[in-house]
């Protein structure tokens, strides 16, 4: 089976860099699997799970947002945010929580009378909702 060089890079870091058989993508407009001779795509990121499967397992990394671009032989992730699925902790969940719910209000203040940005701002804070529930976090309130 064919592999793509896949690259995950956020501000702090390089978190992967490693020849992989296919990457699972939270994309904005919905989840999708890129794989040897992929048409090439740029798409956004939703908050979601990546997980990488290559000849020595499948990695899991959290993302909060970012791009994606994706060659016939590439995969590179651009993230916001990203960690390793193992270093997500309920403290580093209720971190990031917290940014997007004052997103959120912030979005609300600012915005009073334009719902693009708030409703983009509520389905962020959604999506951070969804991957807790996803990696067995819990929303506290």
């Amino acid at each position: 089976m064919a592999n793509v060089q896949f690259d995950l890079v956020s501000p702090e870091r390089r978190l992967a860099s490693v020849e992989a058989t296919e990457v699972q993508i939270p994309g904005a407009d919905g989840d999708m699997t890129a794989m040897a001779d992929h048409a090439p795509t740029i798409t956004t990121l939703r908050p979601g799970v990546l997980k990488v499967l290559h000849a020595g397992g499948t990695d899991e990394y959290v993302v909060s947002g970012g791009f994606a671009e994706i060659t016939a032989t590439s995969v590179s992730v651009l993230a916001e945010q990203a960690l390793p699925r193992g270093e997500m902790t309920q403290e580093v969940f209720n971190e990031m929580l917290s940014e997007a719910k004052a997103a959120h209000v912030s979005a609300q203040e600012v915005f009073k009378n334009e719902p693009g940005p708030v409703d983009d701002a509520a389905k962020l804070l959604a999506d951070m909702v969804a991957i807790g529930g996803h990696i067995g976090l819990t929303a506290n309130e």
